[in-house]
């Protein structure tokens, strides 16, 4: 029969060092590249900063209300709704409901 070959036995040589890479100097000042870029119209890699809309404070109300409902709106009619719910200090869905009432008692339908 044949023996086995032991893969650990080159491991009692010693093991080679690893040392860090010094970092290369840069050969053009990055201040340069940038002057040459705008002299040149080059536009910009970097993504332009966009301006967030400032983040509304959390609603946490408990309504026994459990199913969603999801409408299409444009920014200004959603804006419109969230002040008018808050102004009112009341949940979407009380502001949704006195909306409903109110239309059906003016009897407005199409």
């Amino acid at each position: 029969m044949s023996e086995r070959v032991n893969p650990f036995a080159d491991l009692t040589t010693p093991l080679p060092s690893f040392t860090i890479k010094t970092k290369k100097e840069k050969p053009v000042e990055e201040e340069s590249i940038a002057r040459i870029a705008a002299e040149n119209n080059f536009p910009s890699r970097q993504a332009p900063k966009n301006s967030r809309e400032p983040k509304r404070k959390r609603r946490v109300y408990t309504t026994g209300r459990n199913r969603q409902f999801n409408i299409k709106a444009t920014a200004e009619t959603v804006e419109r709704f969230y002040k008018m719910a808050d102004e009112r200090k009341v949940p979407l869905c009380v502001l949704l409901e006195e909306a409903l009432d109110a239309l059906e008692r003016a009897g407005v339908s199409r």
